[in-house]
């Protein structure tokens, strides 16, 4: 006769508590103590017994998947924040799925988990996806619980895990001051994106404070890519009158902008300074080292499914959580 599969009993009977305390344990281990819920893993693990995935979601109405969407998958500096995500997600037994909302069927896949019910709840990393498909996916009864990493969308009063971006614009800009720079031009990111508005709002707010002017011929617009850094660079070598710093909205446009700028005999620093923002896992390794605002993208993923949990679960989470800024001082600026 074949050996039976351990039960909930077994499991009970091995950690000396009931079989309910095992369930919740199981299920909700918010529920019960520590102690509680090591005693019942340990007995798990001795008894061998197997946790019927399906049964327990159906029981509790859940899923355990969520997915997350993201603007650019091929952008490696999304990578470190669904790490964060995975990484969190996985303690608490949820599979994580990935979804590029970038044309055909961004929106729609979105949409289709909504109406289906197919996910416990979304991380969007990409603010830009529309509001009135945004607003469908939370707030209402069995809808996926929804929650910004990064990026967000005003007036949806959704939760979001953001990094200070504002703040970290102004160090980039205070660092370029303090090494003497006066003439300090801006490359920004994508227009209508929350990120591009609040690093350039910083930009402004760190040059009113030393009285330096802003001048309009030394924004320029980018969109986040290497391509609109090559194309910035060959902009402000046709300048009339340049700047003698640049702070760039992002790591992979100052990558385009000094490779584009060193083929014309440009050398950044020694001709130009260059402060960035995002320390994605090149910049340390770049030539020249690039400074740049570092984001704690493990922790904002990390956050963001803490977040998650806690808002699916019907807890009180704060609306915004803003992670602080930090300069990383590498070799691409100097003193003016």
């Amino acid at each position: 006769m074949p050996n039976r599969q351990p039960t909930v009993r077994d499991v009970a009977q091995a950690a000396g508590v009931s079989a309910a305390t095992v369930s919740r344990a199981l299920s909700f281990p918010d529920k019960v103590s520590e102690a509680t819920r090591i005693k019942v893993l340990r007995a798990v693990e001795e008894t061998g017994y197997v946790v019927n995935q399906l049964a327990r979601n159906l029981r509790r109405r859940t899923t355990s998947a969520i997915v997350v969407l993201v603007p650019n998958l091929g952008n490696q500096f999304f990578s470190h924040i669904i790490a964060g995500i995975e990484s969190a997600a996985s303690r608490a037994g949820y599979t994580v799925l990935v979804s590029d909302t970038r044309p055909p069927g961004g929106g729609e896949m979105l949409m289709d988990f909504v109406r289906n019910n197919r996910a416990d709840g979304l991380i969007s990393l990409d603010g830009n996806l529309p509001g009135s498909i945004l607003s469908s996916a939370s707030g209402g009864r069995g809808r996926p619980t929804l929650v910004f990493a990064c990026e967000w969308h005003d007036g949806l009063g959704v939760p979001s895990v953001r990094f200070d971006n504002e703040g970290g614009a102004e160090l980039a800009v205070e660092h370029l001051v303090s090494l003497g720079h006066s003439r300090i031009g801006h490359l920004l990111g994508p227009p209508g994106n929350v990120l591009t508005d609040a690093r350039f709002a910083g930009y402004r707010r760190a040059m009113a404070r030393h009285g330096l002017p802003v001048r309009e011929d030394w924004i320029l617009q980018g969109d986040f890519t290497l391509d609109s850094g090559v194309q910035a660079g060959r902009e402000w070598l046709e300048l009339a009158e340049r700047p003698r710093a640049m702070f760039l909205a992002n790591d992979e446009m100052a990558f385009g902008f000094i490779s584009e700028l060193h083929g014309k005999g440009v050398e950044v620093p020694r001709d130009l300074s260059v402060v960035a923002f995002d320390d994605i896992d090149i910049a340390e390794r770049y030539i020249p080292a690039l400074t740049t605002v570092r984001q704690p993208r493990h922790e904002i993923g990390e956050a963001a499914f803490a977040t998650f949990l806690k808002a699916f679960n019907g807890a009180t989470t704060e609306l915004i959580r803003t992670l602080p800024a930090t300069l990383i001082v590498r070799d691409s600026a100097r003193p003016a």
